[in-house]
C-alpha cells in the first residue's frame, strides 16, 4: 500500500480543469492522514451506534440524543473546535409524531481550522446523516430499524476522518458535521442550510457521505469502487476521479441512480444553497434497505476504509488548492444550482 500511494502520485499530480489546478500527489503528511484511517475503529464505532440499546435513532428519539453526544465525544477527542450555537450542537426543534409537541434536536458540528491566512475562512463540509428510521410500533420479531448501512456507515466515515485529518494543516477549513431527521425529509440539512453556522458563500463544497459500508447492491457487488450523485455537475466529480486514480480505487458514474439520487441525501439542502455539493455511495440499493436487518455484520470495512481514503485526499485536494470547485454551467440539470451559486456571489 505505502509503495502504490507514492508510485501512482508520481504519474497523476494534477488535475486541471479548465484555469483551475487541484493537486492528488500523496505527500508525506498526506499519506499520515490515510494511513490513520482505521477499519477497527470504525467497527467499534458503527457497533454501538447500530446497536438495539440506540433504537433505530429515529427523529426524535432517546437513541438519536445519545448518538449526537456520542459523536461530539468523537469530535472533541479529535480535537475539533465546536461549532454549534451549544457546544458542537446545533439546536433545532421538531414536532414528535403524532403530537403536536417541540422537541429539542440537533445537528452535529465541529471545524477543523485552515492554516493559510487568506483561505482559512472558506469551507468544505464533510456530511453525513446520524439519524435512522427507530422502532416499529407493533409486531412480531425484530422491531429495531438498526440503520447500520443507512447512515451509519457514513457517520462513522465522519467521525473516523475528523480523527484522521485532525493533526493535517489544510488551506482551507473543515467542517464536520452530522445530521439529524434525512429519513424525516432532509430536516437537519435543510435547517442547516438555512441557518448556516459559516457563509453560504464561503462554503465552497460538501461532501455527502450515504450507504457507503455495504458492497452487496442489488445489481451486483461494488467492491473498491464508488458512485456520486450528480458528479458531472460540478469540478467535485472529476476531483474525486483524480483521487481515485492515485489510490486505486473507481469512481464510476451509476447510470440508473446518479441523477434521481442527487435529491435524495442532505447535498441536496446545500445544493439548494449554490454549495457543489454531492453524496458518495458505495450501494444505492440492497437488501434490507430500510428494513430491521441493515445490521452492522453485513458491513464491509475494509472496502469501508477504502472509501474513506479516497474521500480524505478529493477532500485535502479541495482543501489545499487555491481555486474552488464550481458549478457545471454547461450542463442543464445542475441550472438551478448555477442560479442559486450566482445569486449568493453577485457580480
Amino acid at each position: 500500500m505505502k509503495s502504490r500511494f507514492v508510485l501512482l502520485a508520481l504519474f497523476v499530480p494534477l488535475l486541471a480543469t479548465g484555469s483551475q489546478t487541484w493537486d492528488a500527489k500523496v505527500t508525506r503528511e498526506r499519506k499520515a492522514v490515510l494511513d490513520s484511517i482505521s477499519e477497527n475503529s470504525m467497527r467499534g464505532n458503527l457497533t454501538f451506534l447500530s446497536s438495539d440499546e440506540l433504537e433505530g435513532r429515529g427523529t426524535p428519539s432517546r437513541g438519536l440524543d445519545i448518538a449526537a453526544r456520542f459523536i461530539a465525544a468523537s469530535f472533541q477527542s479529535a480535537g475539533l473546535e465546536p461549532a454549534g450555537d451549544d457546544g458542537y450542537f446545533q439546536k433545532a426543534t421538531i414536532k414528535a409524531r403524532g403530537s403536536d409537541d417541540q422537541v429539542p434536536v440537533r445537528n452535529v458540528i465541529g471545524v477543523l481550522r485552515g492554516s493559510d491566512p487568506k483561505l482559512k475562512d472558506t469551507y468544505i463540509l464533510v456530511t453525513a446523516h446520524y439519524d435512522h428510521l427507530g422502532m416499529k410500533k407493533s409486531g412480531e420479531g425484530d422491531l429495531i430499524y438498526n440503520g447500520a448501512n443507512d447512515d451509519g456507515s457514513g457517520t462513522v466515515s465522519v467521525m473516523e476522518l475528523a480523527n484522521a485529518m485532525s493533526k493535517y494543516k489544510p488551506r482551507r477549513s473543515i467542517v464536520f458535521m452530522t445530521f439529524y431527521g434525512e429519513e424525516r425529509g432532509l430536516v437537519g440539512s435543510t435547517f442547516y442550510g438555512k441557518n448556516p453556522r459559516f457563509p453560504i458563500e464561503k462554503t465552497i463544497a460538501d461532501v455527502n457521505l450515504e450507504q457507503i459500508g455495504r458492497t452487496d447492491d442489488l445489481e451486483g457487488p461494488r467492491v473498491n469502487a464508488v458512485s456520486m450523485t450528480g458528479e458531472d455537475y460540478s469540478d467535485v466529480g472529476k476531483i474525486f476521479e483524480a483521487a481515485g486514480k492515485v489510490l486505486g480505487t473507481g469512481v464510476q458514474r451509476h447510470e440508473k441512480y446518479s441523477d434521481p439520487f442527487f435529491f435524495r441525501s442532505d447535498n441536496a439542502a446545500l445544493a439548494l444553497q449554490g454549495v457543489p455539493a454531492h453524496t458518495i455511495c458505495t450501494a444505492f440499493e440492497y437488501p434490507d434497505y430500510h428494513g430491521v436487518a441493515d445490521t452492522v455484520d453485513k458491513v464491509d470495512f475494509a472496502n469501508m476504509a477504502k472509501v474513506d481514503r479516497l474521500t480524505a485526499l478529493a477532500i485535502m485536494m479541495i482543501a489545499d488548492a487555491p481555486t474552488e470547485p464550481r458549478w457545471n454551467e454547461s450542463n442543464p440539470k445542475a441550472s438551478r444550482y448555477v442560479k442559486a451559486w450566482h445569486d449568493r456571489h453577485p457580480g
